[in-house]
């Protein structure tokens, strides 16, 4: 017998490349997933036409036709509620986001951040962690909470920096593992293996450690 397929919504603000990953497995059948709709708060982005070309509602929300964050929120939470999604997925979506916006969907939306949190919170992960001379950066998904890039980790995949890396070949090579991750984060959320309780994440009703559930690489 076929599971059930989990009602997710995605929120973008540009390419969507994250937002890809989930349509091939939604396509192919590898995720137990129905996307009921892409929302950017950006119009015109590349992510909205990949869902057009999946046949997934593709919603614009310009965050500039809003007075103030709040009331950008507040219409988001609206137009979330009217598609009653189980999973809130946040790819890529740029907007720093109010604690009522958190709160509301706490342990039912997940980001995911180029970094190994709790580092390099913010932007520029990458240059960042080559200025800093790590031996290693990486990709976190996580749980949202109401502190920017700070909600507990669900899992991590960790990568070599190499002597010969720039911002853009880390980038890239980060990246390519996003775009395993994120897939398998969301195929636990919808089994319902991966929750979240008292601020820690949960696999298998286990807490995860708090760097999350780690993948390692050790080749390029």
């Amino acid at each position: 017998m076929t599971p059930p397929k989990t009602p997710i919504a995605v929120l973008i603000s540009g390419s969507g490349s994250n937002l890809q990953a989930l349509i091939d497995g939604q396509q192919s059948g590898d995720l137990p997933i129905e996307i009921v709709a892409v929302i950017s708060n950006r119009p015109e982005v590349r992510g909205l036409e990949r869902a057009r070309a999946a046949g997934i509602t593709a919603i614009t929300l310009d965050h500039k036709g809003f007075d103030s964050r709040e009331a950008f929120d507040l219409a988001l939470t609206e137009q979330l509620e009217q598609l009653q999604p189980k999973l809130v997925v946040l790819a890529g979506f740029m907007r720093i986001l109010t604690p009522a916006f958190t709160n509301h969907f706490a342990g039912r939306m997940l980001n995911i951040h180029p970094s190994l949190l709790p580092k390099y919170q913010g932007l520029h992960t990458h240059q960042r962690a080559l200025e800093a001379g790590d031996a290693e950066h990486g990709v976190t998904v996580h749980f949202v909470t109401a502190e920017l890039d700070g909600g507990p980790a669900a899992i991590q995949a960790v990568v070599p920096v190499l002597d010969t890396d720039t911002a853009d070949t880390l980038a890239a090579r980060v990246q390519q593992q996003e775009h395993i991750i994120y897939p398998k984060a969301v195929r636990w959320f919808c089994e319902g293996r991966l929750t979240m309780a008292a601020n820690r994440a949960l696999l298998d009703g286990e807490p995860l450690p708090p760097s999350g559930y780690q993948v390692r690489h050790s080749q390029p």
